[in-house]
């Protein structure tokens, strides 16, 4: 797409992580207070957006690793629809799960470089067939006749005092008043949990019996408590998921943008 590859960006090893400390490159910073995290797992992504290194980059995102460094760098990040990019070229962590996405320095540039990454892929099995829907012309539109509410329950209580506040002042900008309730928020946390921690460890087991100690130590023993997981949990986990994602669908019937926070800080 014309794209100019500029590097590698740092991120958790294997992308098991919120925070990018990484003991092997060391911690990335949050380029706003470089005493603070810039979140992860694509917290070196992230970061070079704010820091004004790049104006696009790309991230993975499992249970929340291009969203959390998006929002605590403060720049924009996209979490597609499973299977609407291709991962063909990239190393899985949770196949069932994972997703690539891109993070920009505004709005455009997110359109730009999903719009670039769209397409079915043969060769990755887990990519939708879908025809392209491109968003860049769609972007003039604004949000006029969007049905827009604010997640309340499970995202609400759990959330500090910035996170609400972060909230509240996007609900007021977007014309949003209605609290909306997610079904089973907290077991789908749970379920997706229990199945990063089943296909994550499942994937490196080989290598966590030969030479456990060249793992990072923040995530080793995750990897490790993953594989010992009965299989009868991951069954319910995935199962679960199916009547999940029924129940998700259906509230997309009344709505199309809910608002939540990306982290609880």
């Amino acid at each position: 797409a014309g794209a100019v590859l500029l590097g590698g960006l740092n991120m958790d090893e294997f992308a098991y992580g919120f925070t990018t400390e990484n003991t092997h490159y060391g911690p990335t910073r949050n380029p706003h207070d470089t005493g603070r995290i810039a979140g992860g797992s694509s917290g070196g992504s992230g970061a070079a957006i704010a820091a004004g290194q790049v104006p696009l980059s790309l991230g993975s995102d499992t249970n929340g690793s291009i969203r959390v460094p998006a929002s605590l760098c403060g720049v924009w990040g996209l979490k597609p629809t499973f299977g609407r990019l291709s991962r063909r070229g990239t190393y899985p962590f949770v196949h069932s799960i994972d997703h690539l996405g891109p993070l920009a320095d505004s709005v455009e540039g997110l359109a730009l470089a999903y719009d670039a990454m769209q397409g079915p892929d043969p060769l990755d099995p887990g990519c939708s067939a879908s025809r392209i829907q491109p968003s860049v012309p769609v972007l003039s539109q604004g949000i006029a006749g969007l049905r827009i509410g604010v997640l309340g329950g499970w995202f609400r209580d759990n959330a500090g005092p910035a996170a609400r506040a972060a909230v509240d002042v996007a609900a007021l900008t977007l014309g949003a008043s209605e609290v909306v309730m997610w079904p089973d928020a907290e077991i789908g946390r749970a379920a997706a949990f229990v199945i990063t921690a089943s296909e994550g460890g499942c994937l490196h087991l080989d290598d966590l019996r030969i030479r456990p100690q060249d793992f990072e130590p923040l995530s080793v023993d995750r990897f490790i408590s993953g594989v010992l997981q009965p299989v009868a949990w991951y069954l319910r986990a995935q199962r679960f998921r199916r009547v999940y994602r029924d129940k998700v669908n259906a509230l997309f019937r009344d709505w199309d943008i809910l608002i939540a926070p990306a982290t609880p800080i």
